[in-house]
């Protein structure tokens, strides 16, 4: 099958998660794929962390750059008969406006939806997609109310592959300490633990523990060198917004991934909760509307002493914490790259066999 897919590609943004996660599962069974997406200098993240693949070309700005810029001969001549869009939001709709309909005649077309509610811009409806894709019911339940119903399909958010690795290899490559228990934050999303580094220091009267901090998050990074300073516990820091394999590597060094983001006021998926739930470490996540789609697959808590007894479990290995790997692991391979993949493969087979059949 030959796919064009428009969107984030080798960016540390969550759509740029998925597009590549699904993307290289199309690469490996073999199916001909052409990726548009941001130019280098003007895309949707906080850092490119990747070098492009031959298929893939860069060719428009983020929504909002000025100016809007779009190079619609890629578009035009490129062949595909299925054409994905992935965050629809981030791009130059209007300018893509202008060549959907040349886009239209020779392939069907699918918004995979990322935002979590109604968007207010005008610009976004003004395509006539052959499909949506969303993620659970939550996002449907708000889509049905301006598509279709009929042409919104739910295929959940795929997870990173499964991949554990060894704790003390990890962390002797990364010269991190080997008898401490390592908490371990990253990326902008880092900076909500620091309300809770004073109950996580407690824990430390009876664990010897480290923070561990990978983010290039300006405000982040200046709260915890005043944490440091203070001198409240061990912490940390190292200025990097790591490629996959690197956070890999320090997930595989630590005890626990913190995850303490307050409930968004819309429909969210965290990609940083399922790009991690497949390294073995265990993560504990505040419970919020990023983790509800999830039962035990993490370790939820609504405060301070619940958080102490979710980190106790991990570092004594309970029963509790045994469930959580278990739970993470068997959800990851129900939602591999590759079987969420291939459903994407079922929804753009069905589309054409209709076109056949019209």
């Amino acid at each position: 099958m030959r796919i064009g897919m428009m969107g984030g590609w080798n960016t540390d943004s969550g759509a740029s998660f998925l597009a590549e996660l699904i993307g290289r599962a199309w690469v490996e069974e073999s199916h001909e794929l052409t990726v548009f997406t941001f130019y280098d200098y003007a895309f949707h993240g906080t850092q490119i962390i990747g070098i492009d693949e031959d298929y893939v070309i860069r060719c428009f700005t983020v929504s909002g750059y000025t100016p809007d810029k779009l190079n619609p001969v890629p578009f035009l001549t490129s062949a595909y008969d299925i054409f994905v869009v992935q965050d629809l939001g981030m791009l130059p709709k209007d300018l893509l406006g202008k060549i959907f309909h040349r886009i239209k005649k020779k392939a069907k077309t699918v918004n995979v939806i990322h935002d979590g509610k109604l968007s207010e811009d005008p610009a976004f409806y003004q395509f006539d997609w052959d499909a949506l894709v969303c993620f659970d019911e939550r996002y449907k339940n708000f889509l049905v109310k301006v598509y279709d119903r009929e042409k919104i399909h739910i295929i959940p958010y795929p997870c990173s592959p499964l991949a554990k690795g060894d704790k003390v290899e990890a962390r002797k490559n990364l010269d991190l300490p080997l008898e401490k228990k390592i908490v371990f934050g990253f990326g902008p999303a880092a900076k909500t633990a620091i309300e809770v580094v004073p109950t996580i220091a407690e824990l430390s009267r009876d664990y010897p523990i480290l923070l561990l901090v990978t983010t290039k998050d300006k405000t982040g990074i200046q709260e915890f060198r005043k944490l440091r300073k203070q001198g409240i516990m061990e912490i940390e820091l190292v200025e990097e917004a790591p490629d996959i394999k690197r956070l890999y590597d320090y997930l595989h060094a630590s005890d626990a991934l913190i995850f303490n983001k307050k409930s968004a006021s819309h429909v969210v998926v965290s990609s940083t909760v399922l790009q991690c739930l497949g390294s073995g470490c265990p993560i504990v996540a505040r419970d919020s509307n990023y983790v509800e789609y999830l039962d035990k697959e993490v370790m939820k808590y609504t405060g301070e002493e619940e958080l102490k007894k979710k980190l106790c479990a991990i570092f004594d290995e309970s029963k509790e914490y045994k469930t959580t790997m278990k739970a993470a692991e068997e959800y990851v391979k129900r939602n591999s790259a590759q079987a969420i993949g291939k459903l994407y493969i079922d929804l753009f087979n069905s589309l054409l066999t209709k076109v056949k059949n019209e």
